[in-house]
């Protein structure tokens, strides 16, 4: 099959996929002999492959806008576009879909960014008497310098798909290296005199955010978002951020904010949004990720609060 006609069935294989593209980077006027075909799992892979790949890409979210990423369920056309991919890009053990798609159809053109992020923070079942292993944390793109590393390796796997273009895709990620080493400038300096470091959340995605910053993460629900604490789990954090004057609680995007807005209540803290951007909604306080990001910044400086 040739590049067109696997073009064709990319942008034919049904509402599911299209909805699944959040925005395209390069152009698809020309045909597919413009550039690489790129299927990104979710938003933060999907953006540095962007950046990176500029006109020389043509990327397709797996996860739809607003859909919450860990939930991903892929439709046959879904996994299609997946086997007729010139580079898959995704996050191993982040989305189960995903991982058997990989393995299935794409395990000798994938991008595995979990090889290339460092991923060594765990944590424990959040309820005590659980027999499950520790969890590691994937949520590593809320630390810049992980994503920079990342982008960093992309370039190099695009690089090898496309060599004529590999000076490009090289100083596409410098670029990007560079933008993402400011946000952690802005992210150090701006957090490095908080008056409280306990970072209450949702779940427990901000872990990698939380360390590279001087922060100490407490989340409600774990590492996964669906997950319901016990009611003397529930009382614990309550009593948790009422002892250590916790002023916020963070809710997120594509979370319900139900539970955490009950503790608030009871401990006398208020809310306010923190963006996990493992997608972006009608909701996020920015058009990208480095706009989300700065906008975290902002919140956490007047929730925490910061000097």
């Amino acid at each position: 099959m040739d590049r067109g006609s696997r073009r064709f069935l990319a942008l034919t294989g049904g509402a599911g996929l299209l909805a699944g593209c959040i925005s395209c980077g390069g152009s698809t006027e020309g045909g597919a002999g413009d550039g690489i075909e790129v299927q990104a799992s979710f938003y933060p892979l999907q953006w540095i492959t962007e950046q990176i790949g500029g006109d020389s890409v043509w990327v397709s979210s797996m996860t739809p806008p607003g859909a919450e990423p860990h939930d991903l369920e892929l439709s046959a056309q879904d996994v299609g576009a997946i086997s007729q991919a010139d580079l898959v890009v995704y996050l191993s053990g982040f989305q189960a879909a995903v991982d058997g798609a990989v393995e299935q159809e794409a395990s000798g053109s994938a991008f595995d960014a979990a090889e290339h992020a460092d991923l060594d923070l765990t944590y424990s079942p959040i309820e005590e008497g659980e027999q499950a292993s520790d969890q590691a944390d994937l949520h590593f793109w809320l630390d810049p310098i992980r994503l920079a590393d990342v982008a960093d390796a992309l370039a190099g796997r695009l690089g090898e798909i496309d060599p004529e273009n590999a000076a490009t895709f090289t100083e596409n990620a410098a670029s990007l290296h560079g933008e993402l080493v400011l946000l952690d400038t802005e992210l150090r300096d701006g957090l490095a005199d908080c008056e409280n470091s306990l970072l209450v959340t949702s779940h427990n995605a901000f872990g990698y955010l939380a360390r590279a910053y001087g922060l100490t993460q407490m989340g409600i629900t774990g590492l996964t978002p669906e997950g319901e604490p016990s009611a003397a789990s529930l009382a614990n954090i309550a009593s948790f951020v009422e002892d250590n004057d916790v002023r916020t609680i963070y809710v997120e995007t594509l979370v319900s904010p139900a539970i955490a807005e009950t503790i608030a209540e009871e401990a006398g803290a208020q809310t306010a949004l923190l963006d996990p951007i493992e997608g972006l909604t009608d909701e996020s306080q920015g058009s990208d990720y480095l706009e989300v990001m700065r906008s975290n910044l902002a919140t956490l400086r007047e929730g925490q609060p910061c000097n």
